[in-house]
């Protein structure tokens, strides 16, 4: 790919986001910059994009091709069973209470040596009925400022990548990090610092019950599905998360919940040759939502 053709390409992600968000397209002077210290990771506090009137009056069910947006026919194309997860039953929720004691939870725990070194612990955010559960890997310097997941440059992208298939944090996503607490100098969250907050992450999955998780990321992933394998061989297909149906607070039958893995925001703002592949796995996803009625 051509340098021109990858900035076409950025261009045509940033704008298309915006017009499905807001209506309309932002002018560049606004788009997101990925020259301006591309190493960093959530580096400048953003706030996520609310819901804008103008999108509320837009059905979800938006294609996003190469050359333009456009919407889908509505007609019901879906098969009947497709792939490895037929359609699911209808799904049984947490009360509030069971995630605001979870949340709470976090808040106090001590389990391993990050709790001595965070300003916040960063449970997590959104719809407690997401279609898609986003889990990334560990909080940055913003988030433990803030108490809130992906709110840097990298949170930025996200809310971005996630609007363009009509997903918001604050609608119908999820979004948490494999371990709640900021790892010194954003390195990657230690084995035993995984294993003291997974029960977190596990049971915020069985709680919330999402259609589908969107791991962030080679640590989240490699993490969740419990593989050594890179991120370049796990991303662009479905895996499957069984949550444990023993558990205290396990809901519904732990019936598997696909998996999709991705790169980082925080990789895409450092190497702009991964939106095209990333681009991919969001169309995947979009495309899973879209075969199960999911809006």
């Amino acid at each position: 790919m051509t340098a021109e053709e990858k900035t076409t390409l950025a261009r045509f992600l940033d704008r298309a986001g915006d017009y499905l968000r807001d209506g309309y397209a932002r002018t560049a002077a606004a788009e997101i910059s990925f020259q301006d210290d591309p190493a960093a990771k959530d580096d400048a506090h953003t706030e996520a994009p609310s819901e804008s009137e103008a999108f509320a009056s837009l059905p979800l069910a938006y294609r996003m091709d190469e050359d333009d947006c456009e919407e889908a026919s509505g007609e019901d194309t879906s098969p009947e069973e497709d792939g490895p997860f037929p359609h699911e039953a209808p799904r049984d929720f947490a009360e509030p209470q069971a995630l605001a004691n979870l949340v709470a939870a976090v808040g106090n725990c001590t389990a391993c040596g990050l709790a001595a070194t965070r300003t916040n612990a960063v449970p997590g955010e959104g719809s407690d009925r997401p279609l898609v559960m986003v889990i990334g890997e560990g909080p940055g310097a913003d988030e433990d400022a803030s108490g809130r997941p992906f709110v840097g440059r990298a949170g930025q992208l996200l809310d971005r990548m996630l609007a363009s298939i009509g997903l918001f944090r604050d609608r119908n996503c999820y979004i948490a990090n494999m371990v709640k607490c900021r790892p010194p100098g954003n390195r990657d969250p230690a084995p035993e610092e995984i294993a003291a907050c997974f029960p977190f992450l596990e049971q915020q999955i069985t709680l919330l019950r999402p259609r589908a998780i969107l791991c962030a990321g080679r640590v989240a992933a490699q993490n969740l599905l419990k593989t050594g394998k890179g991120i370049n061989a796990l991303r662009g297909t479905f895996a499957e998360f069984k949550p444990n149906p023993a558990a205290d607070f396990s809901l519904g039958d732990g019936a598997p919940i696909p998996v999709l893995c991705t790169f980082h925001p925080s990789a895409i703002l450092r190497d702009e040759s991964l939106k095209r592949p990333a681009w991919e796995d969001l169309k995947l996803l979009r495309s899973h939502l879209d075969s199960r009625g999911e809006e």
